[in-house]
């Protein structure tokens, strides 16, 4: 009777003691390498490799673990802020905080005195230098949990229960979250007003009543409005709140600290707080470039209330947070405001040279802001053209590019992509053809 096969498969202490393995070890920790070895040996048992194949095997699935499964990407969609790539890239100096921020830090620590500190105050001190219009600010871990603090401290905590905002700016934003139901699910009541395309002043004025905590205002960014519609500015909003002794939170969405003329619709954090806002809300990871983050900024009294509030510590933001976000602020630019800017005739000097090479066309192709910034805002640019069979290859490769397919074609758009790249997109640009002719 012939002797079964699977007896030649190598045992797990065998195994563990390969120097490959060995070697493996002071990178992965010891559940992942046995994890490996286990999956190596099941497929060996099932008649799927040779028992002789099996350390082989295993020292190549060692090597091309790595302990997270994150995989750099290149950005050639044209899409600036891509939220399924993690939105804003983080600056250099912003980078650099978060390995200073990994080991211990004076997080919460006054190294003159040797006591305790307050937390995140050299991220609020460049926020309120950034943005000069605010009296105090306030970091969370992200924008819905900024605008869920703001308005069930001013409301529900106040025994004011309602919060009045207009039918236009009740926004869904990606993955079918509704801000109106971030809202209510701590308890706060929304008094609707107005019409989905036309709202005035009236309509808030009629809406308030003794159990009215605040009014607020949201930017819708990811859609717009046309046609026949009409909406009521920051500053007829807080006269009004101001008669009414009510606060007036206002969600500037992107985290624009100042007007842009590529974005001259976009509004911004500072003035909507000289318009007469008393928080302004805003993301972190949007324009402003940096990490995700929620970023109150107001008046005093208000933003001591929100800190106050035992939300404030759920939604604390971490001291990663805090670094790359001040680090963010205090950098001469971020890769957001690069790409956002970017030339369009040095980025078809780019994708000429490259297509060059290829023997490809390049065409013209509009950019996009993305992360509910800029709605409809095109930003012209250039693309290199190729067919729609070089996508998959190309977001399986090392590093991984993303194009944008459409239209049956594959086009790669150089806005986001590091000038600095261009090598290695060529490379797997070559790559991705060699695969697609076999």
């Amino acid at each position: 009777m012939a002797a079964d096969p699977r007896r030649a498969i190598p045992s797990t202490d065998r195994l563990l003691a390969l120097p490959e393995v060995q070697a493996a070890s002071t990178r992965l920790a010891p559940h992942v390498i046995r994890r490996i070895i286990t999956d190596v040996q099941n497929d060996a048992r099932h008649g799927e490799l040779a028992p002789d194949d099996v350390a082989t095997i295993i020292t190549t699935r060692l090597e091309a673990t790595h302990p997270t499964r994150l995989s750099p990407v290149l950005n050639a969609t044209g899409v600036i802020i891509h939220t399924n790539l993690g939105r804003a890239p983080l600056s250099k100096a912003a980078r650099e905080a978060l390995i200073t921020a990994a080991g211990y830090v004076d997080l919460e620590l006054d190294l003159r005195d040797g006591k305790r500190s307050k937390r995140g105050m050299w991220a609020k001190a460049a926020l309120l230098s950034a943005v000069p219009e605010a009296e105090d600010a306030l970091v969370v871990n992200n924008g819905a949990a900024a605008l869920s603090l703001a308005t069930t401290t001013l409301s529900v905590a106040q025994h004011l229960p309602e919060v009045v905002i207009s039918r236009g700016e009740l926004v869904e934003i990606g993955a079918g979250f509704r801000l109106p139901d971030l809202i209510v699910s701590a308890g706060v009541e929304l008094a609707e007003v107005g019409m989905t395309n036309r709202t005035n002043i009236n309509d808030y004025r009629s809406a308030i009543t003794e159990r009215t905590g605040a009014m607020l205002k949201v930017h819708p960014s990811n859609y717009w409005i046309g046609g026949f519609n009409a909406s009521v500015e920051i500053k007829e909003l807080a006269q009004l709140a101001r008669e009414h002794n009510l606060p007036l939170i206002v969600d500037v969405g992107s985290g624009l600290v100042e007007s842009d003329e590529v974005l001259t619709d976009e509004p911004t954090m500072s003035a909507a707080l000289r318009d007469g806002a008393d928080v302004v809300i805003a993301s972190g990871d949007k324009l402003l470039g940096g990490p995700q983050a929620g970023i109150l900024l107001g008046k005093t009294e208000i933003i001591e209330q929100l800190a106050k509030h035992p939300l404030a510590r759920a939604f604390r933001a971490d001291k990663f947070t805090l670094a790359a976000l001040e680090a963010t602020l205090n950098s001469p630019s971020t890769p957001i405001h690069d790409a956002l800017h970017a030339d369009s005739d040095t980025l078809r000097e780019r994708s000429q040279s490259i297509a060059s090479q290829l023997g490809v066309d390049v065409v013209a192709h509009d950019g996009r802001v993305g992360g509910g910034g800029g709605a409809g805002v095109p930003l012209p640019g250039w693309a290199i053209r190729l067919p729609e069979s070089y996508a998959y290859p190309l977001r399986n490769g090392t590093p991984a590019i993303l194009p944008r397919v459409a239209d049956g074609q594959c086009l790669v758009d150089l806005r986001c992509v590091p000038a600095d790249q261009d090598e290695a997109l060529l490379t797997r640009l070559r790559e991705a053809a060699d695969e697609v002719a076999l």
